[in-house]
């Protein structure tokens, strides 16, 4: 796997996962707090840690079946 596929796939996984999170964070501030704020914060770091951990384990399972 080179690292064109890798970095594509972790763009992919982050931006997918950074919306996912505004959403999120932006409907619970809606519905329990009565505003409508994003928590920029958690999204930014949940959409880091998505991209990393899913990329290393779709990494790892190239590599297992290539064995």
């Amino acid at each position: 796997m080179d690292v064109k596929h890798k970095l594509t796939r972790f763009i992919t996984i982050f931006i997918v996962s950074l919306l996912v999170s505004i959403v999120v964070t932006l409907l619970w501030s809606l519905v329990f707090h009565g505003t409508a704020i994003i928590d920029w914060e958690t999204s930014f770091r949940n959409a880091i840690l998505f991209g990393v951990i899913f990329t290393m384990i779709d990494t790892g399972k190239k590599m297992k079946s290539v064995k």
